[in-house]
């Protein structure tokens, strides 16, 4: 690789250190290339990405970046797990890890907030964010629809009551 490329990895994974909301360093050692692609798919259901990068240049794009503290597990045989959504490439991670024991999770950053291993789970196990949204907007349309429902009752109430009156008297 030349030093071009070189610097085109970096500000490539500068990037992926500035924007993402999650980062997770694992060890793929042992891993195939089959099970790659099983992460990389997975990553990609997910809106995560699987980048595979040389420790030397990551730890030199890290450089004043949020999520720096990282640079400690950049060694040996690593690939990076990110995302926007701060939960995404955590819980790819996590549910990658539990079927593939070659791949072991050493921790990862969310923004400046460095993620040891236990972290990284405790990461996973939160809503992502659509179920936030999704949870925020229930929340939101349950009142909405109560009032709705307490507007309409009265009008309810009147057109049953005729209905029972026409009822008796077709009756009589």
């Amino acid at each position: 690789m030349d030093r071009a490329q070189k610097e085109k990895v970096v500000d490539e994974l500068g990037q992926i250190f500035e924007s993402s909301g999650v980062v997770v360093v694992s060890h793929y050692t042992g891993l195939t290339v089959a099970e790659m692609q099983d992460l990389r798919a997975r990553a990609r259901a997910a809106d995560a990405s699987v980048r595979v990068a040389k420790n030397r240049l990551a730890k030199i794009a890290l450089d004043g970046k949020p999520c720096a503290s990282i640079a400690g597990y950049l060694t040996g045989m690593t690939v990076l797990t990110y995302s926007e959504d701060p939960v995404a490439a955590a819980k790819v991670s996590e549910d990658f890890a539990k079927g593939n024991p070659k791949f072991q999770i050493l921790g990862g950053a969310m923004g400046e907030t460095a993620l040891d291993r236990s972290g990284v789970e405790a990461v996973s196990k939160m809503p992502s964010r659509d179920e936030l949204i999704a949870q925020i907007a229930s929340c939101i349309g349950a009142p909405a629809s109560n009032i709705a429902g307490a507007i309409g009752a009265p009008a309810s109430n009147i057109a049953s009551i005729l209905s029972t009156i026409e009822e008796k008297a077709e009756a009589a």
